[in-house]
């Protein structure tokens, strides 16, 4: 059993392309011996977003502080909010914004292991 503090996990700035001011822990994975996902936490910071993608595979968010939208392909924004959360189907294009000017968006993503 693993047991850990998200204040003990490395903080990694998202580099992928779309994104701005966001951050991202991978406090449980594969490399922990997690047979089947990956748990990572994600830190939208006031005024960033995560990418507007796809992939091939459902994940699992669910929104531990903060605020913003989310952002269907069609440009449809549907607010979150801390205690939410929300089910991304296999190739639905999707994205997370804080339009917050203060606050971070904090939320955990489940995904397969193979993914991270």
């Amino acid at each position: 059993m693993k047991i850990t503090n998200l204040d003990k996990i490395e903080k990694i700035k998202m580099t992928m392309e779309g994104a701005k001011d966001t951050w991202k822990q991978v406090p449980i994975s594969a490399k922990d011996g997690s047979p089947n996902v990956s748990l990572r936490v994600f830190a939208i910071m006031p005024g960033g977003h995560t990418p507007h993608h796809t992939h091939p595979f459902e994940h699992l968010n669910y929104i531990i502080e903060g605020e913003g939208v989310t952002v269907a392909e069609d440009g449809n924004e549907r607010p979150v909010k801390k205690g939410d959360f929300a089910l991304v189907a296999p190739g639905e294009k999707h994205q997370y914004k804080n339009k917050s000017t203060q606050n971070p968006l904090v939320m955990i993503c489940i995904v397969p292991k193979e993914y991270e």
